[in-house]
């Protein structure tokens, strides 16, 4: 046999032997971004609102408080399998924010889902604005922006919303404005846009008023950054 076959042998021999064998339950990244679908202690869907980092460096996202408190650990829905991908670090009721640190090594984070891009943190809409929204359960929709709600730190939009939407991220522009927190009223239909869109107005949590309250406090998630922010 001559040499140069001889050390691509030796060579192939080595790189098999050598190569280190990935253990059976070896973790892989799971994509989440604004719009994915989350499962939260095992059992309630939820949708998170956007996914960035902090100005200590951490991988951070949100979702309503009413999801879960503080402790409570997250999946995602489309990679069940994966397992717990991240924490809830901190929340607030009364603005029904939930901080979620996600683990790094487990977590591709994007800025697009669906077709659904979040480009950065937006200014509180006005009235006439159009907002879009895309929850877990409903999908995606948009509406006018009628104002402020009754409730400090709240804005109605003419987006639908559904049990599992409760985080789904409401934009103007492709900019974060809002997350949703629930319907305007229990009278009215809570999704049809087929057509026209005859529904209740969503109720929208400020981003920026919970982002505020964050950093006022000194929590995980203060001088957030989305992802692809621009």
């Amino acid at each position: 046999m001559c040499r140069p076959i001889l050390r691509a042998l030796v060579t192939a021999l080595t790189v098999v032997f050598v190569a280190p064998a990935l253990p059976a339950n070896a973790q892989y990244a799971v994509t989440l971004g604004g719009g994915s679908g989350l499962v939260i202690d095992g059992d309630t869907l939820c949708t998170l609102t956007a996914i960035g980092t902090d100005r200590q460096g951490n991988l951070i996202g949100f979702t309503s408080a009413h999801c879960g408190g503080p402790g409570a650990q997250v999946a995602s829905e489309a990679e069940e399998n994966a397992g717990v991908v991240g924490t809830m670090v901190a929340g607030n009721d009364s603005l029904d924010y939930a901080v979620i640190q996600f683990d790094r090594g487990k977590v591709r984070p994007v800025n697009t889902v669906d077709g659904f891009r979040i480009d950065g943190l937006g200014p509180d809409p006005k009235f006439g604005d159009v907002a879009c929204k895309l929850g877990r359960t409903t999908g995606y929709s948009c509406g006018v922006t009628w104002g402020p709600g009754e409730e400090p730190g709240t804005i109605l939009n003419q987006v639908c919303g559904g049990p599992g939407d409760s985080g789904a991220p409401v934009t103007v522009n492709n900019r974060l404005i809002g997350m949703i927190h629930g319907a305007f009223s229990e009278n009215l239909p809570t999704c049809i846009v087929k057509f026209i869109p005859l529904h209740t107005p969503a109720v929208t949590m400020s981003i920026n008023t919970q982002l505020a309250d964050i950093a006022a406090k000194g929590r995980p998630g203060s001088g957030f950054v989305p992802v692809g922010a621009g």
